[in-house]
């Protein structure tokens, strides 16, 4: 039961990924970031107000899908290991 202290003892946190090896995703990281960037420089102060209420509301609809996900995943790891054990 070594995984399960680890995660009792907050030494694994479920939320966390290594995405340094996905070249894709430091791409887009980039991209987004950049493009951010080129937005908020022709934006009016009233347009980024706006656009930071926007991408709050994507960050935390995005926490809420990850959590949801997270939850999915787990259970049909469980159902999984379940279905093996039975076997």
């Amino acid at each position: 039961m070594r995984i399960l202290e680890e995660f009792w003892y907050g030494n694994i946190e479920p939320t966390e990924y290594d995405t340094s090896s996905c070249k894709e995703y430091r791409k887009l990281q980039d991209l987004i970031c950049r493009n951010e960037e080129k937005i908020r420089a022709t934006m009016t102060d009233e347009q980024k107000e706006l656009f930071e209420k926007y991408t709050d509301c994507v960050r935390e609809f995005q926490t809420i899908t990850d959590c949801l996900i997270f939850q999915n995943s787990f259970k049909l790891g469980a159902r999984m290991m379940l279905e093996v054990m039975e076997e």
